[in-house]
């Protein structure tokens, strides 16, 4: 019982330095990976290529689907692309492999030691999480020793001959067991590991680590498909063709194993060798094969889940991706997007309430409730989304952005409850009390209102693009409103004196519009502080009456 716990606790080791080393290279290189896989895919060698070095870096193929899954359901990357990609993660698992299984034991104490004191002192700087990669490197090297010293007295356990001796050779049962490996330990470079050292052992023969190894890449094929349940159908896409490649690979080699077997058998080398030796072998040349064949893999599997017809609920978020949460740079994107959706909201409540200040308009009164209800519950959701991204995984840079992205969500959830509010007043004084504004005083609203809706527009791009120049514009645009906010409220004060009396019936209403809209403007122009604030002081010194 001991020596089969010694060899679960060796395997459940190897998988949480897997963990370690894909978490530690994300946090360090996260935004860089993305700049590679979004740029190279122009052509499909270069997408291929991204694919592998990705991969090898993150030592998870897993990893880089989650990536390319995200890219392509947000729209940033083709499909055809992104299975050249997938085809080149699993050769760069591959070749992390053969790495890994070199003689390295006088490395892992090393990586360990090293790791340890780098992580501890510098915790929150780039060497700190490279120190977290190296002892996540060092504690996969040490498994591997752990679990070669583990299997050894199992291979003299008859119980344990009997249960490996079930294992004859059956391809597809021993791709079964493969994926059933690759699904647990949520890694196939870890399947892959844990097969060449019990082929190594003497536990299992060289078809049935064949068949385990294929059923890996297959097991690792079928968690990036159910990892991307939640995307929408242009993500899944990429999930379900490289899962397509991979059972192809099976029915490619069912035919021929056994003189695949006999042949590597002939090659005369340890079996933990001939193990990793044919996991790149066939995954390089199943990837040469089928990388010509991307663009008709496209097109299948978009035959195969094909997008949606029927309308989404318009309140439901479609850029906030549960699968990017643990890549910051990712997440936050999405939740920019879902923002800047929420920004749209409130340009289309405000047109409706111009709509209804110019016009009695029911529908648009019905229409703002509506859309007021719709904006609260994509803010919320931006807002459990953002509590969602862990803040340790964050550069500085991203922390501001996160930061800047809850402070615009909860600035348009504000501004949208202002926006009801608004229209109940006006509907309250158009029916309740039947008054209507004078000519003057709707021109004037009219004009604040458009005003009102130039800034938001500005106010979303500086937060989109985050220049400079715009966000300085945006807070010229401001002072300009303000100046004529109190122009038009004297001049409503000059017709109460001149006894107008629509203007007199309406004093009240009108001057509280005219400070909400106030209150409205001050929410939109916020974003352009959060630009200058690093180094151009200059410009909110000239706003420094608000």
């Amino acid at each position: 019982m001991l020596t089969l716990l010694n060899l679960l606790s060796a395997i459940a080791l190897l998988v949480w330095g897997t963990h370690i080393v894909r978490t530690g290279i994300m946090r360090v290189f996260g935004s860089h990976l993305r700049t590679v896989l979004s740029q190279n895919v122009s052509r499909r060698p270069l997408a291929f290529a991204a694919g592998i070095g990705v991969t090898a870096l993150v030592q998870s193929s897993n990893a880089t689907a989650l990536l390319v899954t995200s890219f392509v359901g947000q729209g940033l990357m083709p499909l055809a692309p992104g299975l050249a990609i997938m085809l080149g993660a699993d050769v760069g698992t591959a070749l992390m492999a053969r790495v890994l299984t070199l003689d390295l034991s006088w490395l892992s104490p090393l990586l360990i030691f090293l790791g340890v004191i780098f992580f501890l002192s510098r915790r929150e700087t780039r060497v700190g999480q490279l120190g977290r990669v190296a002892i996540g490197l060092g504690l996969m090297l040490l498994a591997l020793q752990l679990i070669v010293a583990a299997a050894t007295p199992i291979t003299e356990a008859r119980g344990i001959r009997v249960l490996f001796a079930s294992l004859t050779g059956d391809l597809l049962l021993d791709a079964l067991v493969g994926a059933l490996f690759a699904l647990l330990t949520y890694s196939s470079l870890a399947a892959v590991l844990l097969t060449a050292t019990l082929a190594g052992a003497g536990l299992i023969s060289l078809p049935v680590a064949i068949g385990l190894v294929i059923g890996a890449n297959i097991g690792s094929g079928l968690l990036a498909f159910l990892t991307s349940s939640l995307q929408n159908p242009a993500g899944r896409r990429v999930a379900l063709g490289s899962l397509l490649y991979k059972v192809i690979g099976l029915l490619l080699v069912l035919p021929v194993l056994e003189p695949l077997a006999a042949w590597l058998d002939s090659l005369n080398w340890l079996p933990a060798e001939l193990v990793i030796f044919f996991h790149l072998l066939y995954n390089g040349l199943r990837a040469t094969l089928m990388l010509p064949t991307v663009n008709f893999m496209a097109r299948f599997c978009n035959w195969l889940l094909p997008d949606r017809t029927d309308d989404q609920d318009d309140s439901t978020p479609r850029h906030l991706d549960p699968t990017a949460l643990a890549t910051p740079t990712l997440a936050l994107a999405g939740a920019v997007r879902e923002t800047l959706r929420i920004g749209d909201q409130i340009d289309t409540m405000l047109n409706h309430l111009l709509t209804v200040l110019e016009h009695d308009q029911p529908a648009s009164n019905k229409e703002v409730r509506r859309l007021d209800d719709k904006v609260n519950t994509l803010c919320r959701a931006v807002k459990l989304y953002l509590a969602q991204v862990s803040h340790d995984a964050m550069s500085e840079q991203e922390r501001q952005r996160w930061a800047e992205i809850l402070e615009l969500a909860v600035n348009l959830e504000q501004a949208s409850d202002l926006i009801q509010r608004m229209l109940n007043k006006l509907q309250h004084e158009k029916t309740a009390q039947r008054r209507a504004f004078s000519e003057k005083g709707v021109e004037e609203l009219t004009t604040l209102l458009n005003q009102l809706l130039a800034n938001l527009r500005l106010g979303l791009n500086v937060f989109l693009t985050a220049d400079s120049n715009s966000a300085k514009q945006l807070l010229r645009e401001k002072r300009r409103f303000r100046a004529q906010e109190r122009r038009m409220a004297h001049a409503h004060i000059g017709r109460l004196q001149r006894q107008v009396v629509q203007s007199i019936e309406t004093s009240s209403l009108h001057l509280d519009l005219i400070a909400d809209m106030k209150r409205l403007n001050s929410l939109f122009c916020a974003s352009a502080y959060a630009v200058l604030a690093d180094g151009e002081t200059g410009a909110l010194q000239l706003d420094g009456n608000e």
